[in-house]
């Protein structure tokens, strides 16, 4: 029987890929290291496997996933086929984002385990089966080892403010976000000053730094959350927490959102039970739907009648704390109520 190495928390122990646990399929293998980072998805899904069908469990995740390049293209994704090892440490250090997409290939596999040695690689694992055990473990192992890397970190701010960033946005120095190389845009991570513990939640809304060996770059506000603005440039952890529309960064818990409109209308995210002061929210729909009104937490009643296509998306920024209910319905005159409770998490 052939054993392998999993690598945790600094030591070896063996484990068998052909041990007692039960093999499990791509779809449960890929749902299982999608779902461990909390990256949120987005339609419209393409391209599209042909045995992924859309009524089917995963098939957003797995759709999204082969149009962003973590799952390899092809016209199958056999999702009731064994998971092999190869495509497991794939999508491991894909979703990880560990490199540039690019760089991670099969080929890639033996150098990324020299960077990241949560298994001792050999060159017969390849299509060995895969038990959650297994899969578990070697989520585990690489997430510890990347929650203690040390970065680089600076700061930007007066000399940028105000202008657009990589993902469409206006670079504000007095929010709380980040620039980073590969993180997708919109994840929240938590940046800890290893010099004095300090931690700040940023939200990436940018590409950079492009300084060779720096990591991130912080917005001015953030930075002197956890620093002098004098020192320019720090060390620190990153722990990355997930998708911010999946996240609540106040309670750093997962974050629940009220979808369907009516039966056959359903926002792509919806609207959240808890959402944070300052930060903007987008509302689109695999159908036509309508925002009627919003009730602002002092009573106030905005008559909004704003419809909104399946291509559009509705923006809305909540500047103070407190509740808000959005009266929301479709072209056949339904309207339902959906109340979302705003926190000042500054």
């Amino acid at each position: 029987m052939k054993k392998f190495f999993l690598i945790l928390a600094g030591l070896s122990f063996p484990f068998s890929l052909f041990g007692e646990d039960v093999y499990i399929t791509r779809r449960e293998g890929f749902l299982a290291v999608w779902q461990s980072v909390k990256r949120a998805t987005f339609e419209p899904y393409s391209p599209m496997f042909k045995d992924v069908n859309e009524d089917g469990r995963g098939y957003e995740e797995i759709t999204f996933a082969q149009s962003r390049g973590i799952v390899d293209e092809g016209e199958y994704f056999m999702p009731d086929d064994v998971l092999t090892m190869d495509d497991a440490l794939l999508w491991i250090f894909r979703t990880r984002n560990v490199r540039d997409l690019f760089y991670m290939q099969k080929e890639n596999i033996a150098g990324m385990l020299r960077d990241y040695p949560i298994l001792e690689f050999k060159e017969s694992f390849a299509s060995s089966a895969v038990s959650m055990k297994d899969l578990t473990g070697l989520m585990y192992a690489l997430d510890k080892m990347l929650a203690e890397e040390e970065h680089e970190v600076s700061f930007y701010g007066e000399d940028f403010h105000g202008n657009g960033t990589a993902f469409g946005e206006s670079f504000d120095m007095n929010a709380l976000t980040a620039a980073h190389r590969l993180y997708p845009s919109n994840t929240l991570v938590k940046v800890t000053n290893i010099e004095n513990g300090k931690s700040v939640i940023v939200r990436v809304n940018d590409r950079g730094p492009f300084v060779e060996g720096r990591d991130m770059d912080l917005s001015l506000a953030a930075f002197e959350k956890i620093a002098d603005r004098s020192n320019g440039v720090i060390r620190a952890t990153f722990q990355r927490l997930g998708d911010a529309f999946l996240i609540d960064a106040c309670t750093e818990e997962e974050a629940k959102f009220q979808k369907r409109i009516t039966k056959n209308v359903r926002f792509h995210r919806g609207i959240p039970h808890i959402w944070s002061k300052g930060e903007t929210l987008y509302l689109g729909a695999n159908r036509f739907f309508v925002i009627r009104s919003i009730t602002f937490p002092d009573g106030t009643v905005r008559r909004v009648e704003n419809w909104v296509s399946p291509d559009e998306t509705y923006k809305f920024t909540p500047q103070e704390p407190g509740n808000y209910v959005f009266i929301v319905g479709n072209q056949d005159g339904r309207s339902r109520g959906m109340r979302m409770a705003v926190k000042d998490c500054k």
